[in-house]
């Protein structure tokens, strides 16, 4: 099979049968894997996918949450119960940091300094970021930590600073369905994860004129690009309200 057969058969795919760039750029990615095996195995001289470039992708952007949706969001548990208190306190804690939902339910308890507002995120390959968590999240997770761990503990000793009924550190999956059930209850229908109110955190920033690299740091990015789409993220909100908003919207 040569290259224009190649080419010629993406085009067909792309405009005859409306196949999304997505979709097409899967199709070169299968016939690439195919000639490159048959390349090792001898089969075939060259390549013909070598000089054929990937359809563009149209960029797709995180989903976020609104500021007040996030106050909805927060205002959800119950705090006159243990378990409400702790979950408001992760909640605060996840989104005044922008923590991974892994690093939050990893923290130990001397990972938090209350005296001075700070975290220490042991993040991926291992690197340590330090992390402000805000007035009001140190305010929920000293509650939390004063009167409903205890009573979740037992008043036994255990380094993990979130643990479940079970006297258990809380895990991913745990964290993941009290998000839903908390979102159900504030209204929210949009689909929502733990890593929902991580974008939420750095679009807010965004929004707000904070520094992209100020950002990336917070957010533990290695490259600045990947913290570059909530800058997009910034722009499609502001269309969004300009287009709902303006007369001439």
């Amino acid at each position: 099979m040569a290259e224009h057969h190649i080419t010629s058969w993406l085009s067909f795919l792309f405009l005859t049968k409306h196949s999304a760039a997505r979709s097409s750029a899967r199709a070169l990615s299968s016939l690439r894997r195919y000639f490159r095996r048959a390349v090792r195995d001898g089969q075939l001289q060259s390549d013909p996918t070598l000089n054929i470039q990937s359809p563009k992708l149209p960029q797709s952007l995180p989903k976020t949450l609104s500021e007040a949706q996030v106050e909805e969001l927060l205002a959800a548990p119950d705090t006159n119960t243990a378990l409400g208190l702790r979950d408001r306190a992760m909640l605060e804690l996840l989104y005044a940091s922008g923590l991974r939902v892994s690093e939050l339910v990893g923290l130990t308890l001397a990972r938090v300094s209350f005296d001075t507002g700070v975290v220490r995120v042991l993040g991926k390959g291992n690197k340590e970021r330090l992390v402000p968590m805000g007035m009001e999240a140190s305010r929920w997770c000293q509650e939390y930590v004063n009167l409903s761990r205890p009573q979740l503990l037992n008043h036994l000793p255990h380094e993990t600073l979130f643990i479940n009924h079970r006297q258990e550190p809380m895990t991913r999956q745990g964290f993941w369905y009290l998000i839903k059930q908390y979102a159900k209850k504030a209204g929210i229908m949009t689909p929502l994860s733990p890593h929902t109110l991580r974008h939420a955190f750095a679009t807010h920033l965004v929004n707000h004129g904070a520094d992209l690299r100020v950002v990336q740091l917070l957010l533990g990015h290695a490259d600045i690009s990947t913290t570059q789409i909530y800058t997009h993220v910034a722009r499609e909100r502001l269309r969004q309200i300009h287009e709902q908003h303006h007369p001439r919207g």
